[in-house]
């Protein structure tokens, strides 16, 4: 009876974590949302500049995920083996690496961002807009650095709802931001992109102090700093430990992406606007294994930092099953109504029946997905991220990137057969990762110990 009472204490635990995560990260996607659809009203153009410096943003944020990713699972061990102390100083070891990070990333977007421009050999008409951009998201990207770290610190405690209201509170102010900044209205200067930079900066900023204080207010009650003499480099070893292979299967995939589209772009028009419409619709199917995996790998975290590595596979087990079940009726549901749904986004009738074959494909591929999404993250958790890392980069460059070359193009099956290597890509490496975790190799890691 004991058991079943735990099994459903977790249970409630993960619902609990997953819901304003799934909220937080779907009020974050309606944030760039905004922008673009502002901005669309200024010209194509400056929506051209904002879409290609937050592209490369992106790719930047990859860097600041090596602190993040790391300090919220070994944060999340801690909190579960009921050391105080460990948590305390990995939240203060993972603040000043990122201050440091952003802080040297901003340096250079504030001074170097002509080369920069230059070097991505931006159309003469995009400069301008790109580079305001540039200068002041990027010189402040610390702010972005410092508002990931600390969501992730408060979703390890499981205080999720605290990013959730904060995403929510930015979000508003952020609109009001951009109607007042973009279009000069209630007596501010109509300042086009750079209205939606400040905007976007001022915006950060808020969410950074809500955050420090909800910090402050719920869970650490001194100052962070008094934790860092001496410095705990050993709980900074440990953030990588978990960070950089993390980070690293990100940035591998974003890479393998941006290989990916370029291959696309040889199909043509057609194919690319279609890649596009895709990837902007399927990315709500898995935004719901997104947020469970990121709760899943909090609770699993906690269980393995009180030494109940059983109960975390067994929770691990459940999590996968709800996944899998919720992305493939999502992604089922979509390829049903997919031709009522594609003409209403184009009125292109080879894009809306190329589109209509690949949402069938992809009910396949979100098999795969969920259980990528959710064993990768859950096996960072439990202090085994390197296994996700090496099966990811052999995987998703062997049959995704190269599959994508020799059935889109060499062989000539277009996007369709590029889509049936993303399945089999996504398929291949849910296999080695199913079969990793179900081994329970991972058990025999030992990332922190208490005091």
């Amino acid at each position: 009876m004991t058991n079943q009472f735990q099994r459903q204490d977790l249970k409630r635990q993960l619902v609990s974590l997953t819901v304003p995560i799934f909220i937080e990260t779907l009020l974050i996607m309606l944030l760039g949302f905004m922008d673009v659809l502002m901005l669309s009203r200024v010209s194509d153009d400056a929506v051209a500049a904002v879409g290609l410096a937050n592209q490369i943003l992106m790719l930047v944020n990859m860097v600041f995920m090596v602190g993040v990713m790391g300090a919220t699972v070994v944060c999340s061990q801690y909190i579960g083996a009921r050391d105080e102390k460990g948590f305390v100083q990995t939240t203060g070891a993972a603040v000043v690496y990122n201050i440091l990070v952003g802080a040297a990333i901003g340096i250079v977007f504030a001074f170097f961002t002509p080369q920069i421009v230059a070097f991505l050999d931006v159309r003469q008409e995009l400069v301008d807009n790109a580079s305001v951009y540039f200068e002041i998201v990027g010189g402040l990207s610390v702010l972005t650095c410092l508002n990931m770290t600390f969501s992730g610190i408060m979703r390890s405690c499981n205080l999720a709802r605290y990013p959730m209201y904060v995403s929510l509170l930015v979000n508003v102010l952020n609109i009001f931001g951009n109607y007042a900044l973009i279009f000069g209205k209630f007596g501010f200067p109509e300042l086009g992109v750079q209205g939606a930079a400040i905007s976007t900066v001022v915006s950060r900023f808020f969410a950074c102090s809500l955050l420090l204080w909800a910090i402050k207010r719920q869970r650490i009650k001194e100052s962070i700093f008094k934790s860092l003499f001496p410095f705990p480099f050993e709980k900074l070893r440990q953030i990588f430990k978990i960070g950089l292979p993390g980070a690293g299967e990100m940035f591998s995939y974003s890479f393998s992406q941006t290989v990916i589209v370029y291959l696309i772009n040889k199909l043509g028009t057609d194919a690319l606007a279609a890649r596009t419409y895709l990837t902007n619709i399927i990315t709500f199917i898995f935004l719901f294994a997104l947020s469970l995996g990121q709760s899943s790998a909090i609770v699993v975290g906690q269980l393995i930092g009180r030494k109940r590595k059983d109960a975390a596979l067994r929770l691990g087990r459940f999590s996968l099953k709800i996944a899998v079940s919720v992305s493939v009726s999502l992604s089922f549901c979509l390829a049903l109504a997919g031709p009522w749904l594609m003409p209403l986004l184009t009125g292109n009738a080879y894009i809306v029946s190329l589109c209509l074959t690949i949402l069938w494909v992809d009910v396949a591929l979100e098999v795969g997905r969920a259980v990528n999404i959710l064993g990768g993250r859950m096996l960072s958790a439990a202090g085994n991220p390197e296994f996700a890392f090496v099966v990811g980069v052999i995987v998703m460059w062997g049959v995704a990137t190269l599959g994508s070359y020799v059935f889109g193009l060499w062989l000539g099956y277009g996007l369709i057969g590029m889509w049936i290597c993303f399945m089999a890509d996504e398929c291949l490496r849910a296999f080695f990762i199913w079969r990793h975790w179900a081994s329970q190799k991972w058990a025999k890691k030992n990332l922190i110990h208490a005091e």
